[in-house]
């Protein structure tokens, strides 16, 4: 059987690690009569945001790179779909597996189905029930249009339940735990002395949706975060190269309490927020990542798809409300994590085997079909 996984951003790249590894495990001890390989729609094209993550997390390079590039969510998602179609039908995989919820998830799930070629989802069933999220809307339509939905957490399971969906899903746990189980360790060891693992405490914070990211949003946003800065923790910004210009711009309206550096490699970045006295971010991923590294979260957005994070304790979502911000940063600088709070995580996203649970459920049940 032959097995395609396609992706194309940086949280694409978490996921697909473990999933790779457990594909090796499996090949290595049934002798090759399973085959992974691996398409690149090029959503992510920044050596910080793509290469490097595969050097990293010992990513086999893909076996395509479409190239595709930036554009809007029309363009690229067409342009992705096209390109992808074409390579499907020239490949003929046996199953076709997506990640998450970006443009490149959505386009190889279409390309997929209506060539009538399987799909498995792969982190199915979030819902932050925003539709002016443009990542909602993929989740929802992937969901729908694949035929195994692998679900992170017990909230995932019910999501699809609602939707009459039970019968393709299977609870997985994370396969993004899986990957800071293995590499924290790893990135400890790699760690080298820099301005961000000096004894000063210092926050994370990092911006990327369109929805705070606009010029004038921005523009308001970060001053009223360096005011906080100033009077809590600096905060180090590694900044998204879609917005290094609107930042920029805005640099020299900032206090040095806002340390603005590149894009940080996974490695890096693992360490950056385990030792970080809390996250200000609108990331999707990072919410759990700072949860599994022990470090509390600041969401700023209001609404979030992994619910999880919030009822644990462990997340917290503002918005953009300066005042709500300032208030959940006293909180997290005296919040702890403790046993529940490890117990919760365990059971809401596992333990670390997920991609291993996926990779053998998908070839039980794909070869049966």
């Amino acid at each position: 059987m032959t097995f395609v996984s396609v992706v194309g951003a940086r949280p694409q790249f978490v996921k697909l690690a473990p999933i790779c590894q457990a594909f090796a495990e499996l090949e290595n001890g049934i002798g090759g009569v399973i085959e992974h390989k691996i398409i690149h729609t090029g959503q992510h094209y920044d050596d910080a945001m793509s290469r490097v993550f595969f050097d990293e997390l010992e990513i086999p390079s893909p076996d395509i790179n479409l190239d595709v590039g930036s554009g809007g969510h029309g363009a690229q998602t067409g342009e992705m779909l096209a390109r992808l179609e074409t390579q499907f039908i020239a490949d003929k995989p046996d199953v076709v597996i997506v990640y998450g919820d970006t443009n490149t998830t959505l386009a190889a799930c279409l390309a997929a189905a209506k060539l009538h070629l399987p799909v498995a989802h792969i982190e199915a069933g979030l819902r932050s029930f925003n539709r002016a999220m443009p990542e909602e809307i993929n989740r929802v339509a992937t969901d729908h249009c694949s035929d195994r939905l692998y679900a992170p957490t017990p909230a995932g399971v019910r999501n699809l339940d609602n939707e009459n969906l039970a019968e393709r899903t299977v609870f997985s746990g994370d396969v993004m735990r899986d990957t800071v189980i293995r590499n924290l360790a790893i990135a400890e060891r790699r760690q080298q002395k820099s301005a961000q693992d000096s004894e000063e405490a210092y926050a994370l914070l990092t911006l990327h949706r369109p929805s705070n990211t606009e010029p004038e949003l921005l523009a308001a946003l970060l001053p009223s975060l360096d005011a906080i800065a100033q009077k809590t923790v600096p905060l180090l910004f590694p900044v998204h190269p879609r917005i290094k210009a609107t930042v920029s711009d805005i640099s020299s309206r900032l206090s040095p309490a806002i340390r603005l550096i590149e894009p940080l490699p996974y490695l890096e970045m693992l360490c950056t927020v385990k030792q970080a006295s809390f996250v200000l971010t609108d990331s999707g991923g990072l919410q759990k990542e700072a949860a599994f590294l022990e470090t509390q979260c600041i969401t700023l957005r209001d609404e979030t798809e992994w619910t999880e994070t919030v009822d644990i304790g462990v997340n917290r979502l503002t918005g953009i409300n300066t005042a709500a911000i300032d208030k959940a940063i006293t909180v997290a600088m005296q919040q702890r994590f403790d046993a529940n709070t490890f117990k919760a995580l365990d059971e809401c996203f596992g333990n670390g085997q997920a991609a291993k649970l996926i990779v053998q459920d998908m070839i039980s049940h794909f070869s049966q079909q």
